[in-house]
């Protein structure tokens, strides 16, 4: 099937987030991606959730970023392919007052619920959270809408999903400052946890890496968060999927980010020390998470196995061609 013309992708790019609901992509069989469903973690229906699994299985012999890539392009997709391009000036968030809705329809909220309750599971409060979510829900679709932020639930269960199944490597949690202070102290010297914090700018970011900012407080370094470690803050964390030196983007993906998973289009510089370096875009970032892992390539996106069977499926839709496209405009995979 012939690609899209850069201009059509440009075009298809603004809707993706609109269509999201008709080009979800089930996921893959566990011949293609061996993971467990989040779904498969809950019991019981919307409004009756109840949990069924809490741990993680440990992965010794699977190369750490390449796991965590994989999975999170696999819940990208089941989610339908949302993009936001930070780099477009046309995309940056309203001011205050003005916010940008959820993009999830109603009906769709109801399809991946069980998916966001199996997110909440691996963390401390997850039983509790959707037991307040269970009582809720009254029956219409739109109450299956989540009360509770769940982006740090969904790092949270990436993370167990790609083996990090102990606290002492990952702490799991209902708040991204919990791993970003573990990270700090990790590079103090504290832990053995499996990333380090680091400024941005001061350490090469690499795909399975986590990039951090704050809201309230609107952190500019570490130095900021050092001085009010284990208080409650608003931050949000995406992990790094594929760095694009030619266009000057570093692609990352989270959880709850306009209400989905979806992709983040970052701007970047070359820096001559450490490459690329996210600079400008919707929200300051002043943590960048690296992980204690061996490199893989730039490309990681590209050659997981859910982009691997979109450019390869018969009859994709045009959203999940323009996702192909904005993952590997230049190459095709071989099926």
């Amino acid at each position: 099937m012939r690609m899209p013309t850069l201009a059509l992708a440009g075009a298809l790019l603004l809707s993706t987030l609109v269509t999201a609901q008709s080009s979800n992509l089930e996921r893959l069989s566990v011949d293609q991606l061996d993971v467990v469903p989040p779904a498969a973690r809950v019991d019981g229906a919307v409004g009756s959730l109840g949990v069924r699994e809490t741990g993680c299985r440990p992965r010794p012999d699977e190369p750490l970023r390449r796991r965590i890539v994989d999975v999170a392009a696999q819940e990208w997709g089941f989610f339908g392919f949302s993009v936001v391009d930070q780099t477009r000036l046309d995309d940056q968030p309203l001011r205050r007052g003005r916010r940008r809705g959820p993009r999830l329809s109603p009906s769709e909220y109801v399809r991946v619920a069980d998916s966001i309750a199996g997110y909440w599971t691996v963390t401390p409060e997850g039983e509790w959270i959707i037991e307040n979510q269970n009582d809720r829900w009254d029956g219409s679709e739109s109450s299956a809408r989540w009360r509770y932020p769940w982006s740090a639930a969904f790092v949270s269960w990436l993370m167990c999903e790609s083996g990090l199944d102990e606290s002492d490597q990952f702490r799991r949690a209902v708040a991204h400052h919990t791993y970003i202070d573990q990270a700090i102290r990790a590079r103090d010297g504290g832990t053995p946890a499996a990333f380090t914090a680091h400024d941005i700018g001061d350490a090469p970011v690499l795909p399975g890496d986590l990039l951090c900012s704050g809201r309230r407080p609107a952190y500019r370094s570490l130095a900021e968060r050092r001085r009010q470690m284990g208080e409650g803050a608003r931050t949000h964390c995406d992990v790094v999927v594929a760095l694009d030196d030619a266009r000057g983007r570093i692609l990352t993906i989270g959880g709850n980010v306009r209400g989905t998973v979806s992709l983040k289009l970052m701007p970047a510089v070359r820096d001559p020390d450490v490459g690329l370096r996210p600079e400008g875009g919707a929200r300051r970032l002043f943590a960048h998470l690296q992980l204690r892992a061996e490199q893989i390539g730039p490309d990681a996106l590209a050659k997981s196995p859910t982009m691997r069977a979109v450019a390869c499926t018969s009859g994709s839709t045009q959203t999940r061609l323009t996702a192909a496209r904005i993952v590997s405009p230049a190459t095709s995979a071989r099926c």
